[in-house]
């Protein structure tokens, strides 16, 4: 058998030069979203573009970092990294050779929530038939060889090894922990977990969670709705039979406590935050207007105003909600000088507290939400985009017209809704805390 197609270069070339072009639907016209079950019970999500003869795919699957059993984080994401390093009778040599002559392009992705595959392919028939079929054995057949196996332990532990010697990695770390205590969302990747891991673990890991049942599959691109459909049973037919993913435990309210972690670095790095978001809540709109105003508009911001431009205090301060299945970050963030951190700390609370109270102003409404919904065009200006938002609305299972109303939802946002949003969302005292590099 032999991965080489004559055409391939050309193909290639064509992918390259498509890639810089690809364009989107209009931003303001209705995104016609199609969704179903496939037969082998996956959930496909799909948008029919034929500007460009271009197709790109990604299958999700419920597999991320909260799947991973106590002991053994680092499992989802080496589980994810391994899935081409070996499958259906072929190396990884030859997988990644079989994509490159196909003209196709592969990727892999994995967080606390999913993890899965992308695919970037000529939607022509032949180069898209062999990129496919090495996408299905991909998904389907890995084999986990143990010398790949091996090599990415430890090409990670050494990362991890590394990493703890940063204070930004020591401080996220930090932060999770305190932040969600024995919930899965708090468990971080260590060197000891990812030694822990063996091959058996691996192989159990994706039978138990890569089934069908567990995925979702997000298609743009130049076909039609019953190649689509064709498409996403042959990703899908081979999978494990698995089931349904088991209940995990709810996020807790974290007490507000403070961890304070000597560090040689010049710099404090503090974190301070509470969980706060599911995807799919409706505060979700006016948190992310609110939020524009506080921490997360750069320069115009509140935290950017008082901490940099007015003291001088930080180069950068910022503020988010990370949405999560369950309810994700709130994260505040800013570095600084360790003499200087308990009086920046302290100006970041009376900030926060302050916007808590008493909301944005009429000024800063207006400019948050025209920034956002003048942006909004850039989230969905490419084929790759939107396919990451058709996985997000898969997965989270938003609803279809989730970006249609996008730009309506945020301009119906008021003041007295993100005061209200956050009062349920951000109690400034039970913020917690995290300093690495603290002040002797």
């Amino acid at each position: 058998m032999t991965l080489r197609r004559p055409g391939f270069a050309l193909a290639l070339v064509a992918l390259v030069a498509l890639a810089a072009c690809v364009v989107a639907l209009p931003a303001r016209a209705g995104l016609p979203i199609q969704s179903w079950t496939a037969p082998s019970g996956a959930r496909v999500l799909f948008v029919e573009a034929r500007g460009i003869p271009m197709l790109d795919i990604a299958v999700d699957f419920d597999a991320g970092g909260r799947r991973a059993p106590p002991g053994k984080a680092g499992l989802a994401g080496l589980t994810n990294s391994l899935l081409a390093m070996g499958a259906g009778g072929l190396d990884e040599n030859r997988i990644a050779e079989g994509f490159a002559d196909a003209g196709a392009q592969r990727g892999a992705r994995a967080d606390a929530d999913r993890a899965g595959l992308t695919l970037r392919t000529l939607s022509a028939r032949a180069e898209r038939e062999a990129a496919l079929a090495l996408f299905a054995a991909v998904l389907q057949s890995p084999t986990f060889p143990e010398e790949a196996v091996s090599r990415e332990k430890a090409r990670a532990i050494a990362a991890l090894r590394e990493a703890e010697t940063k204070p930004e990695a020591i401080a996220n770390r930090v932060f999770y922990e305190a932040l969600y205590g024995a919930h899965p969302y708090g468990a971080s990747a260590s060197p000891a977990s990812v030694a822990a891991i063996d091959r058996a673990d691996i192989e159990a890991f994706y039978r138990a969670n890569y089934g069908a049942a567990r995925a979702v599959v997000s298609i743009i691109g130049d076909i039609a709705r019953a190649e689509a459909e064709v498409i996403a049973e042959r990703l899908t037919a081979g999978l494990p039979a698995g089931g349904a993913a088991p209940a995990l435990p709810a996020v807790g309210t974290p007490e507000a406590r403070s961890r304070r972690l000597a560090h040689p670095a010049t710099q404090s790095h503090i974190l301070l935050g509470v969980p706060a978001l599911a995807r799919g809540d409706p505060d979700f709109f006016a948190l992310t207007v609110g939020n524009h105003v506080l921490g997360g508009g750069g320069f115009v911001s509140r935290l950017m105003q008082e901490v940099r431009e007015k003291r001088g205090l930080a180069y950068s301060a910022y503020s988010y909600f990370l949405p999560l299945a369950d309810a994700g970050p709130f994260q505040l963030g800013l570095q600084t000088k360790k003499e200087q951190a308990d009086q920046a700390l302290a100006l970041v609370r009376e900030v926060v507290a302050a916007f808590v109270e008493k909301g944005p102003t009429a000024a800063e409404l207006k400019a948050a939400k025209a920034n956002l919904t003048g942006g909004f065009p850039l989230r969905i200006d490419n084929n790759r985009k939107i396919l990451d938002n058709l996985a997000v609305i898969g997965f989270y299972r938003l609803p279809l017209d989730y970006l249609d109303r996008w730009v309506a939802n945020v301009e119906r946002v008021t003041a007295a809704d993100v005061r209200a949003a956050f009062a349920r969302r951000v109690r400034p005292d039970g913020l917690v805390t995290v300093v690495v590099g603290a002040p002797d």
